[in-house]
């Protein structure tokens, strides 16, 4: 299965394409749609919408999964993203996609174990689960990445993948022990 996960903005739209299979995630591709803030809304909501129909013709990805909008106390942004996320949907309904939504703390609890993880705990983890040469530089993309292997385990049926193939990497030392141990600043308790 194929699968493209997309974190939403008219400013950055970050984007990711995995293969599960067998059990196992494989990143095919990721990237950004980066727009300028000079651009134009209408503008901004192309170009989003062309570089996913580019995306879906070269990979033909089985399924689509998006991140809900975040509800802030900033209204104008949340009508904004909701705006990414309408032409995001409309390009994998153009091409008949199943499309599933996922809130940011379901994301971030499928990938990390903790729905209040930081972005950076996320990218950590998204590049252990894929086993990444390099952590990705974006948070858009590591998000993206997020909501795709998000998609993977719901689809999978597979709730303990990200831990496993996480350990795995690491020959057999735990990646988020790992993550701890190295970044001991970035790690937010309960409180």
């Amino acid at each position: 299965m194929i699968i493209l996960g997309v974190d939403p903005g008219t400013l950055v739209t970050g984007f990711a394409v995995i293969e599960l299979h067998g059990g196992s995630l494989k990143m095919l591709d990721a990237g950004l749609v980066k727009n300028p803030a000079a651009m134009t809304m209408p503008l901004r909501l192309k170009c989003i919408y062309d570089k996913l129909t580019a995306v879906i013709d070269e990979y033909h990805p089985d399924e689509f999964a998006i991140e809900t909008a975040f509800y802030g106390k900033n209204i104008q942004s949340t009508l904004k993203i909701g705006h990414a996320r309408g032409v995001c949907m409309l390009s994998a309904a153009n091409s008949l996609l199943p499309t599933s939504e996922y809130a940011p703390r379901e994301v971030k609890r499928a990938v990390t174990g903790n729905g209040n993880a930081s972005k950076q705990q996320v990218r950590f983890m998204v590049a252990s689960i894929l086993q990444l040469k390099h952590i990705p530089k974006v948070l858009d993309v590591s998000d993206a990445m997020a909501v795709a292997i998000c998609h993977a385990q719901r689809a999978n049926g597979a709730v303990r993948l990200a831990k496993r193939t996480a350990s795995r990497s690491r020959g057999g030392r735990s990646a988020w022990a790992e993550f701890i141990r190295t970044n001991p600043h970035r790690v937010m308790s309960k409180q």
